[in-house]
């Protein structure tokens, strides 16, 4: 509900908590839930939101829901509650409210904005210190003016501590964040599309204490760029301003990252990684991108109907390979846990970067992986998050820190009729239940390509060489700030 919320009175009701409509409509100044203000208005703590009655109409009580609340405090005789008001559907703008408080008022006024604080912040941290990387050349240019219109206001009257810095190359967030002291701030949030969160990541692995460095400072995104799936996963929007109040309120979340050996790099993607048709899709189709977000559905028809084929050797660390045992880890996965429970179920604790269980590419295999020839594979897709774009839910049963990838294979020889129905169900949540589709949990995994020289290999969105790779997740190694604290803001299996 927000500000313009109305209740209007009707007939009386039962009396007895605050949050009934008669209530509300006839508040008590003596309890402690309401607050006597101005000439004739009350405002009244109610179970999800602040009720203002007599300010406006008589018989009409208006609310600001907790969650929207941003901050509130008396000063010179005044009471100023400043909130995210929902203007549309997806968008939020800042207001606020004033009224004047009687000065024997006062010391129960103070007492009574301390506890509309606990009851807008919960378990969220307050008064976040951020610091904020804009890519200027995010979302056709227009991120700076979407960070300083629709953001920072949010973030301010939070009384959030905020320093803002542009990104002025490619890589520039790596060797910002490399250097940045883990002590001085919360949270960096990413203004722009998921490469910029790539690199802050890939900074923080950089520090000689990269371990905890990636568990203190949480990372987080402000959807500005071309792909925003990392803030559809933990924010639940595309929209910036929406996605700053998210960040206000977030919670902080334990992540899995995983490693990419390739050559002699080690790198870490908290996003996907791809190798056939959704790389190909992705990587290939730059000289398109004058058609938006179509490009996408147009290259991917285009390699389906051709029924191109990426031959590779895979081997395969599986830890579950039935879809209905997946299905009951990912419910059993979603239940409601805490930051410090979560931390404590044996997530990552090391000072620097954990070291490779399982080796690099170059290493021999372990024991128990075989390698398996796939002469025909059309996509190979693994998932740490759910959504790799707004509509598109590849994998419903990714988990923030199960210590698994979800990982997605379909060969290219199928018909163009499965084709089509698979395009169809990435769109409407069933692709997992299709018989073509192969998922597993795994822990690890390497990919040899074979046949061709060139092609494409892609980690969380970018481009990197088309030669070996080796995977391997890390439990809980990264923090994000998330909306609910233990999952992904997906609709869950269908």
């Amino acid at each position: 509900m927000t500000f313009g919320t109305r209740f209007e009175a009707g007939p009386s009701r039962s009396k007895g908590t605050p949050s009934s409509l008669e209530d509300l409509f006839h508040p008590n100044p003596e309890s402690s839930a309401t607050l006597s203000v101005g000439k004739n208005a009350f405002l009244t703590l109610a179970s999800d939101a602040v009720v203002v009655v007599g300010k406006y109409q008589p018989g009409i009580a208006r609310s600001i829901p907790y969650y929207n609340i941003l901050w509130a405090e008396v000063s010179h005789d005044y009471i100023t509650i400043k909130y995210a008001d929902q203007v549309t559907k997806t968008d939020v703008t800042l207001s606020s409210v004033h009224y004047l408080v009687n000065l024997e008022h006062k010391s129960k006024a103070e007492t009574w904005t301390e506890k509309l604080l606990d009851s807008a912040y919960g378990k969220a941290q307050r008064q976040k210190r951020i610091k904020i990387l804009v890519n200027p050349f995010g979302g056709k240019g227009r991120a700076a003016k979407q960070y300083y219109k629709h953001v920072e206001p949010i973030f301010a009257a939070a009384k959030c501590q905020i320093d803002a810095e542009s990104t002025n190359y490619r890589g520039h967030a790596v060797d910002i964040v490399e250097k940045i002291d883990v002590d001085a701030y919360d949270v960096i949030a990413a203004c722009s599309g998921d490469g910029i969160p790539y690199e802050i990541f890939n900074g923080l692995a950089k520090k000689p204490n990269a371990g905890e460095a990636l568990r203190k400072i949480a990372v987080a995104h402000i959807p500005c760029g071309s792909g925003n799936a990392m803030s559809w996963n933990l924010n639940g929007t595309g929209s910036a301003s929406l996605a700053a109040l998210r960040i206000v309120k977030g919670l902080r979340t334990p992540l899995d990252l995983v490693s990419i050996t390739q050559g002699d790099k080690r790198t870490l993607s908290f996003l996907s990684q791809s190798f056939g048709i959704v790389a190909e899709t992705d990587l290939g189709t730059d000289h398109i991108r004058w058609m938006g977000q179509a490009r996408f559905t147009y290259g991917f028809l285009v390699r389906l109907f051709g029924k191109t084929v990426y031959p590779c050797d895979l081997a395969v660390k599986v830890e579950l390979d039935n879809k209905e045992q997946i299905k009951d880890h990912y419910r059993a996965g979603s239940e409601r846990k805490s930051f410090d429970q979560l931390r404590d179920e044996g997530l990552s604790d090391t000072v620097g970067l954990p070291p490779l269980r399982y080796g690099t590419v170059n290493d021999p295999l372990p024991e128990d992986w075989t390698l398996v020839p796939h002469d025909k594979l059309g996509n190979l897709y693994a998932g740490n998050m759910a959504y790799m774009t707004a509509d598109a839910n590849f994998f419903p049963t990714a988990l923030p820190n199960d210590g698994c990838m979800d990982l997605i294979t379909i060969d290219g020889d199928i018909s163009r009729r499965t084709a089509v129905q698979m395009l169809m169900a990435v769109d409407n949540g069933t692709l997992f239940d299709m018989p073509e589709v192969n998922v597993r949990k795994v822990t690890g995994y390497r990919v040899i390509p074979r046949d061709r020289k060139e092609g494409y290999i892609s980690i969380d969105g970018e481009q990197v060489s088309f030669e070996p790779f080796q995977a391997e997740v890390h439990r809980g190694l990264g923090t994000v700030l998330s909306k609910s604290g233990y999952r992904y803001e997906t609709n869950g299996l269908k």
